[in-house]
Parts: C-alpha cells; structure tokens; sequence
C-alpha cells in the first residue's frame, strides 16, 4: 500500500506538474490569441471606410476646406493689395484737371475779361476762408481729416451698383474724388475704381491733407462752366473767393453734389432741394462745432446771382487782352506761349469808368454815323490810348469796333502815318537844344518864319531841294511860330527841323517816348511833317511827356501779375527827364493855343485846359488829334482800311463828309472822352515855366530878314510887320493870349501861357521831299 501512495503521489506530482505546465500553457496560448485577436480587430477597424455623405450633406464644406479656402484667398488678397500698391504709381495730372483760363482785371478788381478754354483759376488753401473749407467738408467728408484715404464700404457699394446697372454711386472720400478728378477721369469703370483705390492710399502717405483739400477745391467742378472754387465764387455771386461768407460758401459746396441741379437761378423749380442740401451742410457743421448755433439760426439763403454769358474776347475785351501779352512779353516777365498755359491773374492799370468813356465817345462821334449806303464807310477806323502823365499809366484803350471782326490793334499798329501831330517835337527839340535859326536867333513861340507855299527848306550850306507844300497850297508869307502852329503850316516846321537839325529832332521824339525803331523815323527835314508811323499809344506816351513837364516814364498796362497766389516779379519804374521842363512846358504854350484858337478847337468841349495838335496823314488815311491836360494824355486817329484786302484808303467821304481831318472826329472824340474821364476830379489849371523871352522879342531889321538864307527872324514887332500875305506876317503881330483865370503861370517866368492867337483850317501837307517821304498834312 506503501508503494501505491508514492506513486500516486509522483502521479500526482508528475500530474501537478502537468497540470501547470499545460495550465501555463494554456495560459500562453490564450493570452497568444487575445493578443492575435486585438490585432486582428484593430486592423479590420482601420479597414473599415467612413460612410459615404449622401443627400444634400455633400453641398455642404467640411471645416477644412473651408479653412483652407479662407486661407487661400487672404494670401491672394493681402498678395494682391502688396502687388497693386507697388505696381500702380501715381500719375502726372490729366490735362483737363490742369487747365486753367487766365483772368484779366480792370485797375478796382474786376473782371475784365478771361481766355482760355476752362473756366478755373487755381488758388491756394489759405485765400479760401475756413468758414469754406468746413463748409466743402460737412458737404462731402467730414472726417476728412482723421480717416484713411479711402472707404472700402463705399467703394464697394459702389462698384457693386455700377456693375449690376443700379447707375453711379458716390460715396468716395475727398481724396479719393481728388485722384478722380485730378489724376484719372470720370468714366465709371472697375479698373478706374481699382486704381482709384491704390492712388489714393500712395497720396495719402505722399502728401498733406491740406494740399489734398486745396486740389479737390480747385478741380471739382460747381456748375456754369466753373471749375474750381474761385471759378464758382465768380461764376455764382461775382466775388473772389477770399470774399465769400459762410451762407455762400455753404451753396457752393452744396453745388459739388449736384451742380446743375442745385442752381436755383437756372431751376428755380429744385430750390426746395438746394435749401435742403444748403442746410445740411450748416447742420453739419454745427455737428462738427465748426459753427455756433447761433451764427447757425442766423444764416439766410443765399440766392446766387444770374447766369452771365461768357465774356470771351469780343468788343473791346480782345484788344486790351493782345496789348496786356505784348507789354508782359516785351518787357519779359512772361512769354506768351508760357502764358498760355494758363492759370495767371492779371491786374491791369485800365480805369474800368474811362474804359466805357472812351468806348461810348468813339461810338457817338463815329461808329453810330457810319451808314452801310456810304462805300467809304466800310474802311473807317478808331484807335485811341489814354495815359496818366504822372505814373504813365494806361487808363483806356481802344482798339477797334470788334476784336472778333476786326484783328489788329489800332492803339498799338505801327503802320499810319502821325502826320502834323510831330510837329510838336520839332518845336520841343528847338527848345531843349537852345536851337537859332540860320540867321542865328533863338527860337521861341514868336519867332517868325516864311510861311509860304513851297518855299525850299535852306541849310547851312544853302538850298537843300526839300519844297513841301502846305495844306491846299496856301501860302502864309511871314508868320510866327506860334501861328503857324495853330495853322499848322508845313513850309515852317520843314524848316525849323533844319534849323535844329534832324537828328536832334529824331533824339528829342525818343526822348519823349517815340520808339527809336519807329517805322520812317528819319533824320531828314521831311520828319518834321510826320511820315514816322508810331501807334496811337507811343504818341500817347510822348505827350504824356509834354503834360508831365518833361518827366519821361515808359507806359504800362499792368498792375499786378500772380499765377497760384505767387506775384511775378514786373520792370520797376523809371522816371527820367526826357526834356527840360522849359520845353516841355514852352511847347504846351503854343499847343494850348491849338485847341483855344486853331485846328483843335472842337476840344473844348473837354471843359478842361487843354493843349493839342491835329494831324492827318498822307492822302488823307488817318486824321488825329493828341492832346492833354495836366491829368490826361489821349490820342484819337481815325483810319482808313480796306476791310478785305488790307490796304490803307483815304478817308474821303467817310462819315458823308468831303474829308476827315484832326480837328474833325477825333477832337470831338477826344473832348468828349476826356470831359466824361475827369468829370468827377477837379479842374486843374496848368502851371507853365516857359523858357526866356517866350512872350515876344524886338524884329530884326526888315533888310537883314529878307537876307537871312532861311527867311527868318527870332522876333517881330507890330510896327515892323510888312503886310504882303506872302512875304511877310501881318500888320500886326500877334500877342500872347492873357493866361485862364484859373490857370497860374510859373512864378519864375511869367511868360506865354496860352500860346499865341492865330486860327484857320487843318493845315498842311504837301510832298515830303526827304528820304522816305510823302505827303502829309496838318
């Protein structure tokens, strides 16, 4: 039994030991494929496929794709704006934006007249009051200054409404209206709003808001053809911008939404909206504290004034614009074709009250007689200046019926003849140059001459050929200087011009003011009757000398110049004393008695002391008068032009007269000019230092006068004077007329004040012998 129980207990030792060994086992094989198990299933789940997204799921993005597409199209917009702003520069200006019409302004401000295709005068910021800045911005953009330059909401808008065709849409800011006006166009397009868009910001950085504002004041366009801010203050109530108020600054910026819609003098019906507009504008700036609200409540509308044409270059306008580009050019301060790129502000010397003087006395006297019945006519012509002596400004011009119709300047051609009215010069030089006759006496106002029809002009060394004959062959025989003024007697002044000499008569005309380049300006004897072809103005010039006591300063016709507020830079004044005063004022003399007693007597009716010289030039295609008194200095020619062709023409039968002569229309239009021109300012007396002995001398011997070579004596007396008309001067010799009682003579020299009496027709003419002569008359 012993034997059995080890067995069993090996057995079952052997047994335990299987049994763990096949427990272990077991164990092993179990963990095995639990593991195998998980693997297995862990693979067959990474096999397994998401469901399908059925039905309308599939419409909609998972949040990736919709992440990468947000993603996506912020690179490409940031890539976009980053390669807009460095691609698009900003441009130079378009020509339209640039474009500005020069003004042109009467001596009191003005407007005389504009050129140019645009209606815009730029100015700058500062000329426009702040009340009209904050007005222009409560209208369009108040924050201007403290936002960005562009407003993305508001150009989408409006991009979105151009493309769906719901028409344009505003909304910019006033930068970005700025560009549109001054750098691209007006053309509602995308690519314009793209660009639009990228100029706007490079501005913004590149430049101030205030030259932003400044550019967008002066290139917005306000209604009746103005554009800019000055155009408008012009354009709707007459004034300079630095004039407008508030209530009328607010109208304007009103305009910039809806020019045309808001004049409420062109649609009176959209005054209501106008209103409305206006006081939106007050409102804000109320808002904005850029206005009290009381200034606010005591704000009335400002109802513009009517719509006035273009003045353009029509009437008068054209001529005084020509003259004002020739004086800037000729003296340099600007050339025309730099001038004309526009944009300048011109401030003439030309009196507007004496402009229309001028204009209504040459249409009283000739242009209101002309008749389209009469041939003669057809050919007449007007050209008259007027100068102040003692500034030498020209105060009135005038140019022709029409710059329209008629092109050429009449105050300024140099192509007709100055007849007679050169005379004076010849006399003026004689005084300045201490000049004698051939027989050796000094000439003076009474010095006598042979005055006889034809008579050879006598040298030094004898005869010199040069007969001239004197108006309608009239011989005058023995005759003072004086007389022969008043009669303008040509066999004389031939004569004296020999006796001073021609040269120095030549330099004593430059002296006055003539031009030395003057056209026939020639020293010969023959000078002295005039076929020299200075303008109406150089004439004016020269005697404006002789009124102002010898002073000599060249013309001008401009006051002040500026092109964006800046002053060019004009010639400063000279003044010189061209002659002596004794001269000048001896001439005056003898000149006052022209229009007291001789060819000039239709000049009284100026009703003002006044001292003269008629003319007319060859073959009677211009008559003139040039006279003065001492505030005034005016000459008055009436031409004679063939209309088609050019060609000078007589004047007979014009105005249904025989002939035209200076003491004829153009003395009256000069009385009646010159009366209306000073109407308002005392009368002055003139106030005369003649030179010595211009009373009268003692007469030579009757023996030594008819000896002398030139038939000549310094001086005459009554109980000398021979009687025959044409060897010698009358019975009596003239005596110097008593002075005005409201005119002073010169304390130091109490000699002739008004000349000597004397009286007759417009004398004259002749054939001018010297070189480049031809017949010209009184």
């Amino acid at each position: 039994m012993s034997d059995e129980q080890p067995q069993h207990g090996r057995r079952s030792e052997h047994g335990g030991a299987g049994a763990s060994a096949n427990t272990g086992a077991s164990a092993n094989t179990g963990a095995s494929a639990n593991a195998g198990a998980s693997a297995g299933a862990g693979k067959a789940a990474k096999k397994r496929k998401r469901p399908k997204r059925k039905g309308w799921r599939r419409l909609i993005p998972t949040w990736r794709m919709v992440l990468s597409t947000v993603l996506v199209i912020l690179v490409l917009i940031i890539g976009g704006l980053i390669a807009g702003y460095n691609l698009v520069d900003i441009p130079t200006a378009n020509t339209a934006a640039t474009a500005q019409s020069n003004v042109y302004l009467y001596s009191d401000g003005t407007e005389l007249a504009r050129d140019g295709q645009v209606n815009r005068e730029s100015v700058q910021l500062s000329q426009i009051p702040i009340g009209v800045q904050h007005a222009a911005l409560s209208a369009e953009d108040r924050n201007f200054y403290s936002e960005s330059a562009i407003d993305p909401e508001a150009m989408v808008r409006a991009a979105w409404n151009t493309v769906t065709g719901k028409g344009t849409q505003g909304g910019s800011t006033i930068t970005q209206q700025y560009v549109k006006n001054y750098y691209l166009g007006q053309e509602q397009t995308i690519s314009r709003k793209v660009k639009e868009f990228f100029i706007s910001i490079k501005l913004d950085r590149e430049e101030s808001k205030n030259d932003i504002l400044a550019g967008y004041l002066n290139t917005s366009y306000f209604g009746r053809n103005a554009y800019g801010i000055q155009a408008a203050a012009q354009a709707y109530y007459g004034k300079n911008i630095q004039d407008i108020d508030i209530a009328q600054g607010a109208y304007l910026a009103s305009l910039l939404n809806a020019p045309s819609a808001y004049d409420v003098v062109v649609h009176p019906g959209n005054r209501g909206r106008a209103e409305a507009r206006w006081n939106y504008v007050l409102d804000g700036m109320v808002k904005k504290k850029w206005l009290s609200p009381g200034a606010r409540a005591n704000e009335k509308f400002p109802v513009p004034g009517k719509v006035r044409p273009s003045s353009g270059l029509s009437g008068q306008r054209g001529y005084l614009v020509q003259a004002v580009k020739d004086d800037l050019a000729g003296n340099k301060v600007i050339d025309e074709d730099t001038l004309a790129t526009g944009g300048y502000r011109i401030t003439t010397t030309l009196q507007r009250s004496k402009q229309k003087a001028l204009d209504t006395a040459v249409n009283d006297q000739v242009i209101s007689k002309l008749s389209k019945s009469r041939s003669a006519d057809r050919n007449v012509r007007v050209g008259g200046a007027s100068v102040e002596p003692d500034s030498g400004k020209v105060v009135a011009m005038y140019g022709g019926v029409d710059y329209t119709k008629q092109y050429v300047n009449n105050a300024t051609r140099r192509d007709y003849q100055v007849g007679s009215t050169f005379k004076p010069y010849v006399f003026a030089s004689a005084v300045e140059n201490n000049s004698t006759t051939q027989d050796g006496r000094r000439i003076t106002p009474s010095t006598v001459y042979d005055g006889t029809n034809h008579r050879t002009v006598q040298g030094p060394n004898g005869s010199t050929g040069y007969a001239p004959g004197n108006e309608d062959d009239v011989s005058y025989g023995r005759i003072t200087v004086a007389t022969a003024t008043d009669k303008s007697v040509n066999a004389v002044y031939a004569q004296m011009a020999e006796d001073v000499g021609p040269s120095k008569v030549e330099q004593t005309a430059v002296d006055l003011g003539i031009p030395k380049n003057t056209p026939d300006l020639n020293p010969y004897p023959s000078i002295a009757l005039g076929p020299s072809t200075a303008s109406v103005l150089d004439m004016s010039e020269a005697y404006a000398t002789l009124a102002g006591h010898g002073k000599h300063g060249t013309y001008t016709i401009v006051e002040k110049a500026t092109k964006n507020g800046q002053k060019l830079s004009l010639p400063k004044k000279h003044t010189v004393q061209g002659v002596s005063r004794q001269a000048a004022d001896t001439t005056t003399s003898i000149l006052k008695s022209v229009v007291a007693n001789g060819t000039g007597t239709a000049a009284k009716s100026a009703g003002r002391p006044a001292a003269g010289k008629t003319g007319t030039a060859e073959n009677d295609k211009a008559a003139w008068f040039a006279g003065y008194t001492p505030d005034l200095s005016t000459v008055i020619s009436v031409m004679g032009q063939d209309p088609a062709t050019g060609v000078q023409k007589p004047l007979y039968g014009a105005l249904g007269l025989p002939r035209i002569n200076g003491g004829g229309a153009p003395a009256q239009i000069w009385g009646q000019y010159t009366g209306a021109a000073l109407a308002s300012t005392p009368r002055t007396p003139f106030r005369l230092d003649l030179q010595s002995g211009a009373r009268q001398e003692p007469l030579p011997s009757p023996a030594k006068s008819s000896a002398s070579p030139s038939a000549t004596a310094s001086s005459s007396s009554p109980s000398e004077a021979p009687t025959g008309p044409s060897s010698a001067p009358p019975s009596t010799e003239p005596t110097p007329s008593a002075p005005e009682p409201s005119e002073t003579p010169s304390s130091e020299n109490p000699g002739v004040i008004g000349g000597l009496t004397g009286g007759g027709t417009d004398t004259g003419g002749g054939t001018d012998g010297g070189p480049g002569g031809g017949t010209t008359g009184g």
